[in-house]
């Protein structure tokens, strides 16, 4: 083979070339898979090292390896932090420190803003619920529902039979869309509401949030949400809308899910579900909400995402 001026191609320049051709689907595939650009680009650099390692001059369809090659990655790091998941929430900042940053960066590498509209593009609410299930489960849906690899393709990754990978995925796709326990022209109406609270959050607009909410609204957060010795009681449309203004860059990493069958918002720095917001509604208006960031209360929480 020769390249455009005659001379000839070098096999590790071609095979970079190749790469590249599918980097950008290997990287939407990991990020659905772990949630974190920059763990999502850790897995697509380690495909390229296991490639670059390999022989691969009989394998005809390049990017159905390459995927089969990613998957496993992120396999192996799901499970990894599957094992480290008690200790998760201890990397988690306060709220405290959300408070002086803004947001969430472990990683300095990775630009925030990037990541966080990377989130919404993807669906941030998609994210957490992924999150939450177990690593099998997890992949078996990413890779069929949302990238459409056959199931008898992911079997051998997680050592089922296709069947029991169906079932995985089924599963999986259940706790993703969840069940509403309103009708769906109440679903429409909370939604509007919770919709047009995060906007004025996340821009700002202190008067387009003081008019959603009633004038005696009641706010609840739990311990973890705030450094105090008790849980958190404000009331009033004013007082409320002001500690929402506070959290202005924290509103980057919040999206509309639904929460126990209703609709709320839960913020997930890094698609690592942080806390969630209840939300009350009465005509129009919201009465009251709940903070909750406890783990134990998290975790009993059914989450799902919207719109999927």
């Amino acid at each position: 083979m020769r390249n455009r001026y005659g001379g000839p191609v070098d096999e590790k320049a071609r095979l970079t070339e190749r790469f590249e051709e599918h980097r950008s689907h290997l990287r939407a595939v990991s990020y659905r898979m772990l949630g974190s650009l920059a763990e999502a680009d850790d897995a697509v650099q380690e495909t390229w090292l296991r490639l670059d390692r390999s022989d691969v001059s009989d394998v005809e369809n390049l990017g159905g390896w390459l995927t089969t090659v990613v998957s496993r990655v992120c396999l192996n790091m799901l499970r990894s932090r599957e094992s480290r998941r008690e200790d998760s929430m201890e990397a988690y900042p306060s709220d405290s420190a959300l408070s002086r940053t803004g947001t969430v960066d472990p990683v300095d590498s990775v630009d925030p803003e990037q990541e966080a509209l990377l989130a919404d593009s993807v669906g941030l609410a998609l994210l957490v619920v992924l999150d939450q299930l177990a690593p099998a489960e997890r992949l078996a849906f990413v890779l069929h529902d949302l990238f459409s690899v056959p199931f008898d393709e992911i079997a051998p990754l997680i050592e089922k039979s296709p069947a029991a990978t169906r079932q995985l995925a089924s599963r999986a796709r259940r706790r993703v869309k969840g069940a509403p326990v309103v009708p769906e022209t109440d679903l429409t109406r909370q939604r509007r509401v919770v919709d047009a609270f995060l906007a004025a959050t996340r821009g700002g607009d202190f008067d387009a949030l003081v008019a959603l909410l009633h004038p005696d609204v009641v706010l609840r957060a739990d311990k973890a949400v705030v450094p105090t010795p008790a849980p958190l009681l404000v009331r009033g449309a004013v007082t409320v809308a002001t500690g929402a203004m506070a959290a202005v860059q924290r509103a980057r990493s919040t999206a509309p899910a639904l929460v126990d069958g209703v609709v709320g918002l839960a913020m997930a720095p890094l698609g690592r579900l942080f806390l969630v917001l209840g939300f009350t509604i009465e005509d129009g208006l919201i009465t009251e909400i709940d903070i909750v960031a406890e783990p134990e209360r998290l975790g009993a929480l059914e989450i799902a995402a919207l719109d999927v």
